[in-house]
């Protein structure tokens, strides 16, 4: 049997091969953006390979890796058919996972399991996937689109990856330096990144209400367009930082939000004691728990109100802090401190 027979026959069952061939060909610009020291190969060999010798100098390198998705935001993309920003969500959920560790991240890997491969809206998803590599200083160095007829309805999809980072374990982020007294430092959120978002669409009725419209509350941006915001990477200002000051905790704000992700980060019987009244709360929270009546505790340990990342350094570093984070594109500001409890964290 030829080739063009068994693309013919695998058709039948609702896979078409040469729409996959179709979207390697149209993501390889993409996918080409994202080059870095470490890139070997071109996208469409059996494994990514990446070349560690541009890790070298580094007294004892450890690996640090991290995955995750978009969870069921990628419903709203598939709602505004707005497809080109979803990717970055992907790689955001990933880097700021591993930078918490003080890693850089070397490389991703992303996977999208589909209903029908459309070549263009893939292409349009990993360009997105590869503007989060871009981002955050990583190569795309591989990644599979698997077509799922019959499993999944033919215009949906799901979107997940990895990266991969190192760090030089002496600079390995050690919460138990960190005492009474030390900063908490707030890097603020683009909205609500890629966390509670099944909460979001049953209190907006995304499916369902009309998500298009301008909304006055949200600045005259619709609800859709808010929400498809995509995930903050904090991966170079956060790098730039470590270069200059001993960091004693990092915490990425996602899923949790404040009351399970900061403690994370908090050794025992210490606790970060955040001044509730510092706290930017970006509109989109206001909207979201008027329209849902949901309570600011509740708020609080859902969604980053906000605050994409803190960051713990000492008392006397935190003025320098400020301004490296400042200098490198992030309006951090201060929301707590440091107390003796083993609350880990409190919020008044």
């Amino acid at each position: 049997m030829n080739n063009n027979s068994k693309s013919d026959v695998y058709a039948q069952a609702g896979v078409d091969i040469t729409a996959g061939y179709k979207a390697v060909e149209l993501m390889k610009k993409h996918i080409a953006r994202t080059r870095n020291e470490g890139s070997m190969d071109d996208v469409g060999g059996f494994g990514g390979c990446f070349d560690l010798s541009c890790i070298a100098g580094m007294e004892h390198p450890v690996s640090v890796s991290g995955t995750d998705g978009c969870g069921t935001k990628v419903k709203l993309a598939i709602l505004m058919d707005k497809h080109d920003t979803i990717g970055i969500d992907a790689v955001a959920m990933c880097v700021n996972d591993i930078i918490c560790v003080g890693a850089k991240p070397l490389f991703f890997l992303d996977y999208i399991a589909c209903g029908k491969n459309y070549p263009e809206k893939i292409a349009e998803i990993v360009s997105g996937v590869a503007e989060g590599c871009v981002q955050s200083g990583c190569a795309l160095i591989g990644g599979e689109t698997a077509e799922h007829p019959g499993l999944m309805p033919v215009e949906d999809y799901d979107l997940a990856g990895f990266a991969v980072g190192v760090v030089d374990k002496p600079k390995m982020i050690d919460n138990n330096k960190m005492s009474v007294g030390d900063i908490v430092i707030a890097l603020p959120s683009s909205g609500v990144h890629s966390n509670g978002f099944s909460l979001v669409r049953k209190v907006f009725d995304v499916e369902n209400a009309d998500i298009k419209s301008p909304v006055p509350e949200l600045g005259g941006k619709s609800i859709g367009e808010t929400l498809l915001t995509p995930t903050k990477i904090y991966v170079k200002p956060v790098l730039a930082l470590l270069e200059e000051v001993k960091v004693k905790g990092i915490s990425h704000i996602t899923g949790g939000g404040f009351y399970e992700n900061i403690p994370r980060s908090i050794p025992d019987g210490l606790c970060a004691k955040i001044d509730r009244k510092s706290v930017k709360v970006l509109p989109i929270f206001d909207l979201l728990a008027k329209t849902g009546n949901i309570s600011e505790r509740d708020m609080f340990n859902t969604y980053n109100m906000g605050v994409g990342m803190s960051i713990v350094v000492a008392k006397e570093d935190a003025d320098k802090s400020l301004e490296i984070l400042k200098a490198n594109g992030e309006d951090a500001y201060i929301i707590g401190e440091i107390v003796k409890s083993e609350n880990k964290i409190e919020i008044c």
